[in-house]
C-alpha cells in the first residue's frame, strides 16, 4: 500500500496531520505491534478519524515501516496519509 493520493484526502485533514501541534496519540513501544494496539488504534479513528501513531527507534528497520504502516492501515481499515520516519498519520473516513 502507498501513501494515498493526496487529491483524495481533504485539504482540512492534510493541514490537521501535517501540524506540529498535532501530537501521537499510539506509540509502538517494545512490545511491537499487537492485537491491543490494533484495537486502541482502531478506536480512536472511530472517535477522531485521525491519528498519529509513533513506533519506537529500532523496533522496525528502515526497510520494513512501509509494510508496517500498510499493514496497520489494512488492519484498521484506514488511509495512509502522511509518513515520516517512525511517525504515520492515518485516516477513516
Amino acid at each position: 500500500m502507498e501513501v494515498a493520493d493526496l487529491t483524495d484526502i481533504p485539504k482540512d485533514v492534510l493541514k490537521e496531520a501535517t501540524s506540529r501541534e498535532f501530537r501521537p496519540s499510539v506509540r509502538i513501544g517494545k512490545g511491537g505491534l499487537s492485537e491491543t494496539v490494533l484495537e486502541e488504534i482502531r478506536q480512536q479513528l472511530s472517535a477522531r478519524g485521525l491519528v498519529k501513531i509513533k513506533v519506537n527507534k529500532g523496533l522496525f528497520e528502515r526497510d520494513q515501516r512501509n509494510d508496517v504502516w500498510a499493514l496497520i492501515a489494512s488492519e484498521t481499515q484506514s488511509i495512509l496519509v502522511l509518513q515520516r520516519g517512525n511517525i504515520a498519520v492515518l485516516w477513516r473516513r
